[in-house]
Parts: C-alpha cells; sequence; structure tokens
C-alpha cells in the first residue's frame, strides 16, 4: 500500500468542493490510465478505483451517497483517516485493517481531538456477517497511585506554571493523565480480527508525521491560548519550533513520533509502548513532571475484549459499548421509549416532551449511579429491566400530562473532543471505532523525545470521592464513547458513533430513534434535526428544530438555546449497497 502525502494531509487555497471534483477527476483518469496499461495490476486499478470514490465522501455532509463497492467496502469519519481505510480496502484489507489504519493517520491529522497519547478508545465489530459480535474496551486507567481525593475543589497543591483560573489538576497537566489505551486496542482489534500486522497499516501515521500537516487556523488558536504549551517541556520544543508559534499554513512536523512508530513498527507491535524501552521514556516523563503513572502501570495495563450490551426491537438488534463507555445510557432511553409506546404518540409537542424526559432521566442515573463496574455496584442489570423502564415511563407520561418537567438535580461539567470512524466490507464485517484525547490536546503536555501528547482521561472522573466514578488506583472513567452496530435479521446493516464529547450519546440515541424505533433510512436518520440534555433544564436545539416547538418548550420551563449537536459518522448497507453519511 502506497500513500500519497499530498492526498492524506489535506488540501490548500480552493474551494472544498471544487478541490474535492478535481481529485475525484485525477483518480478517475489514472485509473483510466491503467486499464490501457496490461503490465499494471488490478489491485494498482482498484486503489486508484477506490481513492476517486473516497473522495466523494470527504464532505463534513454527505448525504446517504453509494460510495463503496460489492468489491471494496466504505469507511467513513476524519476525512484523512477515511482516505486512507479507503485505500487499504482497495488493497485488499478487511474492515478492521481499514478502520485502524484509518485512526492511526488520525491521531496524526488530527491532533487536538487525539492522538497516539490519547487517553483511550473503544470499539464494537461484527465479524463473519454478523456471526461474532465483540466490543474492545480500550479506557485509560488510573495510576496505583492515584488517591480518590486527589481532584477535589480547591486543587490540591500549587497549580504548575501555564494554568489559568479556569483550569484544575484532573484537566491539564501531568495529573490528569492516566496510562494511554489507545494503542493497546488497536492491537487487540488487528489481533482478533484484521488480516494485516501493526507494522503495515502504521505505515500511513508515520510517513503523515514525519512530512507534516498544514498547521490551521483553529490549531493555531486551541494552542496559542494556553502557556501549559510553552512551560511544559515537551510540549514546548513541539509546538515551538525554534522558540515561536507555527503560522497558520506552515506544515507541522512531529518526528519524534514518526520515530517511535517507526520502532513499533519494526517490532511489528506496540508492545515497547507498554514493555519496553518506550515505557520507561514515558514514565520517566511522569516522574521528573510530577505524575503518578510509573513502568509497573504500564506493563499492568491491557485492552480487553468485552461482551457488548444487546438491545432487540423487531427485526434489530443493538450491539454497543458497556461501561464505562456511554452505551448502557442509550439503551435506556430507548428502553424507556418502548415501554411508553413512544413512537405511537402523535407528532408534536408531547411527542418531543417525552424524549427529552426520557433522556433527562437517563442522565441523572448515569451521572448518579454509574462508575467502573469493577469497583462500583453499577446497577446495569436494573437499569436496563423492563419493570424499571416501565416506572420510568410512568413517571413521564404523567410529567408529560401535566404539563412539567421531571424534577431532579444533576451536574454539568463542560467535555468535548474525540474522532470517530465506521466502517464495513464486502465480507460482512461491520466496525465502529471511537479514539480521543478527551478535551482539546487532552492534558496538553506532551512526552519529551516521543512527540506523545497525552489525553486527560483521568478528567472524566467525578471530583467526590464518595462517587461511584470517582478516581482510584486501577480504576476506568466513565466516559461518553459510544460505537454501536445495528443487524436486521442477524446481518449487520448499520455501524455508527460520534464526536463531540457529552454530546455524543444523544446524538447515537437520536439517530438509532429514528433508524430502529421509526424504521427511517440510514440518509434520513443522520439528517434529522436534534437535541441534547444533560438532565438538568439546560436544552440545546438545533436550528433547524421547527420553531414553534422551541417556544412551547421555553413555556414549559427549559433553558432552550440553539447549537450544533455532535457529529455522527455512519456506514449501512442497504439495498444491497454501501452507503455513508456523516453530519
Amino acid at each position: 500500500m502506497s500513500l500519497s502525502l499530498a492526498d492524506a494531509s489535506g488540501y490548500n487555497g480552493t474551494d472544498a468542493d471544487t478541490r474535492m471534483m478535481m481529485e475525484f477527476t485525477r483518480h478517475v483518469k489514472e485509473a483510466a490510465v491503467n486499464l490501457k496499461t496490461p503490465q499494471l495490476s488490478r489491485r494498482r486499478l482498484l486503489q486508484h478505483s477506490a481513492a476517486a470514490l473516497s473522495v466523494v465522501g470527504m464532505s463534513r455532509r454527505s448525504w446517504g451517497r453509494s460510495i463503496g463497492s460489492a468489491d471494496i467496502g466504505v469507511v467513513v469519519g476524519e476525512a484523512t483517516g477515511q482516505k486512507i481505510g479507503m485505500q487499504v480496502l482497495a488493497d485488499g484489507g478487511n474492515a478492521v485493517d481499514a478502520i485502524v489504519a484509518a485512526a492511526l493517520v488520525a491521531t496524526v491529522a488530527s491532533p487536538a481531538m487525539t492522538g497516539i497519547g490519547g487517553y483511550g478508545m473503544t470499539a464494537v465489530i461484527a465479524a463473519d456477517d454478523g456471526r461474532k459480535i465483540v466490543a474492545i474496551d480500550g479506557n485509560t486507567v488510573a495510576p496505583a497511585a492515584m488517591p480518590a481525593d486527589l481532584f477535589q475543589q480547591p486543587p490540591v497543591g500549587k497549580l504548575p506554571d501555564g494554568f489559568s483560573s479556569t483550569d484544575s489538576n484532573s484537566s491539564i497537566g501531568w495529573l490528569s493523565a492516566g496510562v494511554p489505551g489507545i494503542l493497546a486496542g488497536l492491537q487487540l482489534a488487528l489481533d482478533h480480527f484484521g488480516t494485516r500486522g501493526f507494522a503495515e497499516v502504521v505505515k500511513p501515521a508515520i510517513a503523515l508525521a514525519r512530512d507534516g500537516i498544514p498547521w490551521t487556523e483553529s490549531l493555531a488558536s486551541s494552542v496559542g491560548d494556553r502557556r501549559i504549551f510553552r512551560s511544559d517541556s515537551g510540549s514546548g520544543k513541539l509546538f515551538f519550533p525554534a522558540g515561536k508559534p507555527l503560522s497558520v499554513g506552515e506544515r507541522f512536523r512531529n518526528p519524534d513520533l514518526a520515530a517511535m512508530l517507526s520502532e513499533l513498527a519494526n517490532a511489528n507491535s506496540v508492545e515497547a509502548f507498554y514493555r519496553g524501552d518506550i515505557a520507561q521514556c514515558i514514565a520517566d516523563g511522569f516522574q521528573k513532571n510530577g505524575g503518578l503513572v510509573t513502568t509497573q502501570d504500564l506493563a499492568s495495563y491491557g485492552a480487553r475484549l468485552v461482551e457488548p450490551l444487546k438491545m432487540t426491537r423487531g427485526q434489530y438488534s443493538i450491539y454497543t459499548a458497556p461501561l464505562t463507555a456511554g452505551g448502557l445510557s442509550i439503551l435506556q432511553m430507548l428502553l424507556t421509549l418502548q415501554a411508553m409506546n413512544w413512537d405511537q404518540l402523535p407528532v408534536g409537542l408531547l411527542k418531543t416532551h417525552a424524549r427529552i424526559e426520557a433522556m433527562r432521566l437517563a442522565w441523572r442515573d448515569r451521572l448518579s449511579l454509574l462508575g467502573d463496574p469493577e469497583f462500583s455496584d453499577a446497577p446495569v442489570t436494573r437499569l436496563m429491566s423492563e419493570d424499571y423502564a416501565r416506572d420510568s415511563a410512568e413517571r413521564i407520561m404523567a410529567a408529560v400530562q401535566a404539563g412539567k418537567p421531571l424534577a431532579h438535580a444533576v451536574t454539568r461539567r463542560p467535555h468535548t473532543g474525540t474522532i470517530h470512524l465506521s466502517a464495513a466490507d464486502r465480507h460482512g464485517n461491520f466496525a465502529a471505532l471511537t479514539l480521543t484525547h478527551g478535551n482539546t490536546f487532552g492534558a496538553c503536555v506532551t512526552v519529551d523525545g516521543l512527540g506523545l501528547t497525552l489525553g486527560h482521561g483521568m478528567s472524566r472522573f467525578d471530583p467526590d470521592p464518595c462517587h461511584p466514578n470517582a478516581p482510584g488506583p486501577g480504576k476506568r472513567p466513565l466516559h461518553n464513547m459510544v460505537p454501536t452496530i445495528v443487524t436486521r435479521d442477524g446481518k449487520p446493516v448499520l455501524a455508527v458513533g460520534g464526536t463531540g464529547g457529552r454530546k455524543i450519546p444523544n446524538g447515537l440515541f437520536e439517530v438509532l430513534t429514528n433508524f430502529v424505533v421509526l424504521d427511517q433510512s440510514m440518509k434520513e436518520s443522520i439528517a434529522a434535526p436534534r437535541l441534547h440534555t444533560e438532565g438538568d433544564m439546560a436544552l440545546a436545539v438545533e436550528k433547524a428544530w421547527p420553531a414553534e416547538e422551541t417556544t412551547a418548550l421555553r413555556n414549559l420551563g427549559y433553558t432552550v438555546t440553539n447549537s450544533g449537536g455532535a457529529t455522527m459518522s455512519a456506514v449501512a448497507l442497504e439495498n444491497g449497497e454501501f452507503h455513508q453519511a456523516k453530519r
């Protein structure tokens, strides 16, 4: 598999649609030339054909067009990773090979959203035409020295240089980072479901790290606004080469990261990242800068194959990532809708109000009851039971008929960031994979000599030491990643997930409501307007939401604002063709 760095690192200087058409035309012409050149392999022809098809899917909104074929498949998500994933499919790889290669490239192409040192990933994979469906838990783990009360307010100890008054030890700096789980999770996916080795699928990411990506205005603003990037030694060297910030349009290169990934590629394994010389370098960085992660923490880490949560409705079955991911909350919402026969309610305010309250109740339970199930008595069985769904439905309908919201209190905390990719191939394999730093650039600190910017997974814990999601040695924090696969009559038909922090679970709930409950097409399900709540009275609705309902919701007591929701990325098999959408 070859990589054109011009293709992989983005475009500059022309209208996005014009650039897309120019790139599509180039690949079509090259494919046509190859048809006239017998000595060139069919594989090379497929590469150009697939690359042309992948370009069609690069725009932010791509409404359900068929961009794969029975010979290839489809990948959708972060734009640069998506293109590499399509190249892997064209080269004969399966959906898991493609999505892992795409994820590795995305960690380099979108460094603010995620990275090799990002705190975690989670995935759901349907292999062998749905005969085996599993989840992968690559969430971060708190170091053995992590006390439960470390992040109680006010912050413990003096904040390091570079902090602002709104920062805390849980969100910025070395204490906010645990053991990075992304590489272990990707390796596990390849080992069990891929056909390519790590050495092969990581090559495009190495080339991109070595040769660089364009430094955008958004990246420049994110780095320039935080003094922590200058005060941290590793971040200072990476983001301020020659002692000054990168200008918009310059190429951002990370040769140390390229060298580290090359070392892992030479071994065809990520082992050294957790139990080797790279692990020692990471642990030394934590020790030097007041962090808690040790070589023992890294060596004891392992991503895990886990059983996904499942819900069946008619001919559909939904498979989603279990705790500590957000899938439980989504299924709780859907089960509540089912118990109230929500799809039979008349369209209008009553139906919208009932849906909002199902979301609010699930968020109340999520933020007050849930944590790492290995360290707390998470009531998973009860929250997914018919009795609880029926009781919740009765409470909600009583409130709706009275024209009042449910009364309860929750704590809102800002969570943003994340990358999601979905993929499917001609063999019937589907994969949904989400990976993240947490918020923008995560902990904002970098392991010197490795170019490894760390995620801030410890920020996903609740600072209350008595909370089920409190920090603690070896604990995995609650997070918002919810990759999901839907089957119809036992065959996978949809892989979906999202980006956008706490908006992800609600975005996925909205898509699944449309696709599974209302039996709409994937195109319609992604295009429909969405709303967002985290259990309190604040309600964000997209501008396309009916204005009369927005006014009515304000009259019910909600604080309603116009705001975009999560960005959802989905692939579907409908009428024998692969389709993709991203919005």
